[in-house]
């Protein structure tokens, strides 16, 4: 794939593509429209808190990749933004409708993605949904979704978009968490140091892993 976007700018893009499908009335977005777009809590996971510099500089690193556009002159007495996703990557309806449900919420079961995607785009069946779903597997040469493992005991498969690259697998709340035999026995103070110390390090794994995606988005800037 010849880009990679980083979650802010996931997020721009998918919120630009909702509102232009849902309430095109008031589309293209102002800053402050994309900006509350973004930072909604109904139908987001997860639920964010950009401020309008993080949204400005998705902005301008959409508008490098091609995915933006700002809308200026004419009527419109303030800059506006609209998304050219459907050109850059040659999307139908039903495309980016299915995309952008992954884009706002996560991965999710096909299932789940013909109920929420409802709003963008009315599938006639289950059957429609999946087509899609190979669809964007298949495409080439680079596929914009990739179907996940299956969870223990989960019946349904779960999908996600590649934006941004492979999604990390994430693991399932009642899956059971290993325990440190070091901390088993041990007074509650002993335990407290011990995860204060693990969660430093966890803190410093992610610190470390941003960078480096920093350093590798920027060679596609």
């Amino acid at each position: 794939m010849d880009f990679l976007l980083a979650p802010a700018e996931v997020r721009v893009l998918g919120s630009l593509l909702e509102k232009d499908i849902t309430t095109p009335e008031y589309y293209p977005l102002t800053m402050n429209a994309l900006l509350n777009a973004c930072n909604q809590r109904s139908n987001r996971d997860p639920v964010v808190h950009y401020d309008e510099d993080a949204i400005s500089i998705a902005l301008d690193t959409l508008r490098n990749k091609g995915f933006i556009v700002n809308i200026t002159g004419g009527s419109n007495r303030v800059t506006k933004f609209a998304h050219r996703i459907g050109d850059r990557l040659n999307l139908g309806r039903r495309e980016l409708a299915v995309l952008c449900e992954l884009m706002l919420r996560g991965a999710q079961t096909p299932g789940e993605l013909r109920q929420r995607a409802s709003r963008f785009y009315e599938f006639d069946d289950l059957e429609e949904v999946e087509t899609v779903m190979r669809t964007l597997m298949e495409r080439q040469p680079d596929p914009l979704v990739a179907q996940l493992p299956r969870h223990p005991g989960a019946r349904e498969v779960r999908f996600a978009h590649l934006l941004s690259g492979q999604p990390a697998h994430d693991v399932p709340a009642d899956t059971p968490i290993a325990v440190d035999p070091a901390l088993v026995g041990s007074s509650a103070g002993d335990r407290l140091s011990a995860l204060e110390s693990e969660v430093r390090d966890l803190r410093a794994e992610i610190n470390d892993l941003k960078t480096q995606f920093a350093e590798f988005q920027r060679q596609f800037e």
